[in-house]
């Protein structure tokens, strides 16, 4: 008896080749694209005619400014390779390409500002105009508390379209911004986006504190440091020096060091190839110890420089008797109307003054406050 209950025929089955199948669902489909219009050529509508194009109309205001803005700046920004030197294998030197930026024409005279971390390390420099053409670079001088640089060409001034400079000091969140520049090697790069934080503040190469940072959503990728950062009447407000991201790449925060600090910095290392700065005479414990040692506010000094302007008022530095024990020094709470909370307050308090300047500095000594003048002394001593 049968388990299964399925007829079976009594007559062969037809078979029918694969390749037949294909074909003949091929040609079904085939039909039916031509009928409803999708083959060129076999009849449908797409052979008949092109689409016609829809008419665009005039750029908006907004779009216009924007590509004036670039057309107008784009000639003043340029692209920097930086070579290094290094044969392992024999006594030739070799000038090997290390990396790349942007910088930005700030005169006549051939001069190139960028960061300083854009030229950090490397041994000669390539400029490159927005011609194309392309002009050996030598350094003419580098803050690197403000992480700026100066190169310098020789290139004719008929090359030559130095940057509108503007201002930092009035600006407002909300304006908006427009950063060139040469991301991941690709040149004269345009990103626009608004002012989204100001008075921020960042560290610089060797550590020390840029304050008054311009924060910008400004699309700034590695490339585009050292490159300009303009506002809408297309003057430099700023140099786009790094990004806040976890991965290396652009993630909405960016930072521009203010114009005002460049108009500050780039004179003086064009007139002498440094930054002369004003220091008290002090060095300051650092405040993990001073904290240990009882001190909560203000900073704790360590020595006194000698022939400063603090060892000429008397400050007081902290010392070990012959009996190891610790006599604490003055604890600096004002210095140039500026409350230290902290040593790197010093500095900051410092910012712009030069050697020669007077400036008003409130002590604690025990439980006594005093206000002294000090003359600055120069910090590169």
């Amino acid at each position: 008896m049968r388990d299964d209950l399925t007829p079976r025929s009594t007559t062969p089955a037809a078979v029918v080749p694969a390749w037949l199948v294909s074909i003949l669902l091929v040609a079904v489909a085939g039909v039916m694209l031509q009928n409803a219009g999708f083959l060129p050529g076999f009849g449908g509508r797409a052979a008949k005619e092109a689409r016609p194009i829809t008419p665009r109309g005039d750029l908006s205001e907004d779009e216009k400014s924007t590509i004036q803005i670039f057309r107008e700046a784009s000639p003043s920004v340029v692209h920097i390779t930086t070579l290094g030197r290094r044969d392992h294998l024999s006594f030739n030197v070799l000038e090997i390409p290390e990396g790349t930026g942007t910088g930005f024409i700030y005169d006549d005279a051939g001069h190139i500002v960028t960061n300083f971390h854009v030229i950090r390390n490397a041994q000669s420099a390539r400029v490159m105009l927005a011609d194309n053409s392309t002009w050996d670079a030598t350094l003419t001088g580098f803050e690197l508390d403000k992480d700026i640089a100066v190169l310098k060409i020789d290139a004719p001034p008929g090359r030559l379209k130095k940057v509108a400079i503007g201002e930092s000091a009035g600006l407002q969140v909300g304006q908006k911004v427009f950063a060139i520049g040469s991301p991941f090697g690709l040149d004269q790069t345009l990103t626009t986006g608004v002012i989204s934080g100001l008075g921020r503040e960042i560290e610089s190469q060797n550590g020390h504190p840029i304050e008054g940072v311009i924060q910008t959503d400004a699309a700034i990728n590695p490339g585009n440091s050292g490159g300009p950062l303009l506002d809408s009447a297309g003057r430099l407000i700023g140099i786009n020096t790094m990004i806040v991201s976890p991965s290396g790449a652009y993630s909405g925060v960016g930072f521009a060091v203010p114009v005002d600090i460049v108009n500050q910095v780039v004179p003086e290392l064009i007139r002498s190839g440094r930054v002369e700065k004003g220091s008290l005479g002090v060095k300051p414990f650092d405040d993990s110890i001073a904290r240990r040692l009882g001190i909560t506010k203000g900073a704790l000094v360590d020595r006194v420089v000698e022939n400063s302007g603090a060892a000429a008022v008397g400050i007081v530095s902290t010392y070990l008797d012959q009996n190891d024990v610790i006599h604490l020094g003055d604890v600096l709470l004002e210095v140039a109307g500026r409350t230290i909370k902290s040593a790197g307050d010093i500095q900051k308090a410092l910012d712009g003054k030069k050697p020669g300047e007077e400036v008003t500095v409130v002590i604690a000594r025990g439980s006594t406050q005093l206000t002294l003048p000090i003359k600055l002394v120069s910090a590169r001593r």
